[in-house]
């Protein structure tokens, strides 16, 4: 089983990384980008098959290692393919 963790940034937190990006596109001549916001996405092969025991592991990795929970939030995506 494919899992995917989305981790973004809390609504309010700074994220430099998303204003220089945004700077940039502008820089570049892309108008029209209002407010950028940069995340990460994790990969995990998982040995798991039961697609509920999935879910509650990678919610565990995310709350003890992926993802700072003070200031990101995270969402998770499974595929059993």
């Amino acid at each position: 089983m494919k899992a995917r963790v989305h981790v973004s940034f809390k609504s309010g937190v700074l994220d430099p990384q998303g204003k220089a990006i945004g700077l940039t596109l502008g820089n570049l001549g892309f108008d029209g980008v209002g407010e950028v916001r940069q995340g990460k996405l994790i990969e995990l092969e998982l040995t798991e098959t039961d697609t509920a025991t999935a879910q509650k592991s990678v919610e565990a990795m995310c709350e003890k290692l992926l993802a700072n929970t003070v200031i990101e939030n995270y969402t998770i995506e499974l595929d059993d393919n």
